[in-house]
């Protein structure tokens, strides 16, 4: 067991998840806020792989996922623990408080997590505000958006366009998450029609915002487990055809197979450990579904370098990490950039599928 396993994991645990979650989110704002550790962290974190992806150079494959630093607040101190690129939100256009608590489970005996947090954060404008006072961030940005529960699902597409004119300026990436399952309706824009006309106006909306003669910032979307192979094959022909940069695969998902424990049964999206086998198969159908020319960024279920590596093996480019670093912590980021450095064939494979 690792130094987190057997000491700060026992002490988090005592603590109700949420409570962990936001004091661990304060620690590392402290460290955020010192450049000189931040550096030498990123000294500390072992080797990495650069590679560029979707036209954007990261310095290393494992990423943060959506969901942990929602509103940005400790920014530069993932990529001290090693992380190549941090996901921020999801954000929405109205800042809101989510859903009542409690909202956030563990669930020890599955190595998995239960949320069903909805979106809780200070909105698109204090996000930007964030992020104009942070600067330059040592990694690349991705800002996950989704729909303010207050707007009518047929108003949703342009809920989702002032969030990208809000933050387009600071996003390396753009991830449309229309697979939540804990805000109302949210799901049903991954149907062709509706995700359809989202991609048309975010895609029209990026390349306003861009100016001629340059490249709009990337759209990537994030979709559910719970999708039928038809219905993947379905949304990535719409995505193909907007010109949708790459996939995240996946969301958590709504199954409780492989959960057990008191909280079980709570609603709510389920994370990690019942997911990985889900999450695997969706991304090895993306990616023979494609061809391997759409990027895939992994994640669901990586409690290990041998759970990251499947996911490469099965087409992802990048990885993502949440429910991992609640069980493994910081040395799980490690494991898996040592692990990466030692498989020369995922360079071959973009080179072969950029």
């Amino acid at each position: 067991m690792t130094l987190y396993e057997r000491v700060a994991r026992p002490v988090l645990f005592r603590m109700g998840a949420e409570v962990a979650h936001e004091r661990t989110l304060r620690a590392l704002s402290v460290l955020a806020r010192s450049p000189r550790l931040v550096a030498a962290g990123r000294r500390l974190a072992g080797p990495n792989d650069p590679v560029t992806v979707f036209g954007v150079d990261f310095p290393g494959r494992v990423g943060v996922a959506g969901g942990l630093d929602k509103n940005g607040v400790a920014l530069p101190a993932w990529a001290a623990l090693g992380f190549g690129f941090v996901e921020v939100g999801t954000v929405t256009r109205h800042p809101q408080p989510g859903n009542p608590k409690p909202r956030l489970f563990r669930l020890p005996a599955s190595e998995a997590v239960i949320n069903r947090m909805g979106f809780n954060n200070d909105g698109a404008a204090a996000l930007a505000e964030r992020l104009r006072a942070w600067g330059p961030l040592p990694v690349p940005l991705g800002i996950s958006l989704g729909k303010s529960k207050v707007t009518p699902i047929e108003d949703a597409v342009e809920d989702y366009v002032h969030s990208l004119r809000t933050l387009h300026p600071f996003a390396d990436y753009v991830a449309i998450n229309v697979s939540s399952p804990n805000t109302p309706g949210l799901r049903s824009l991954q149907d062709r029609g509706q995700l359809g006309a989202l991609l048309a106006a975010l895609r029209r909306e990026g390349d306003a915002l861009a100016g001629p003669g340059r490249p709009s910032v990337p759209l990537l979307v994030k979709l559910a487990p719970d999708l039928t192979e038809p219905a993947i094959a379905e949304l990535l022909d719409v995505c193909t055809q907007h010109g949708v940069a790459g996939i995240i695969a996946t969301n958590t998902t709504l199954s409780r197979d492989g959960a057990t424990g008191p909280h079980a049964a709570e609603a709510g999206g389920l994370s990690g450990r019942p997911l990985a086998a889900r999450a695997l198969e969706v991304v090895r159908f993306i990616s023979a579904e494609t061809g391997g020319t759409l990027p895939i960024v992994g994640v669901g279920g990586i409690l290990s370098a041998a759970d990251a590596e499947r996911m490469f093996d099965a087409g992802a480019s990048l990885v993502q990490l949440y429910t991992g670093l609640v069980y493994r912590g910081p040395s799980l980021v490690r494991a898996i950039n040592r692990r990466v450095v030692r498989m020369p064939h995922l360079d071959r494979k973009l080179r072969e599928n950029p």
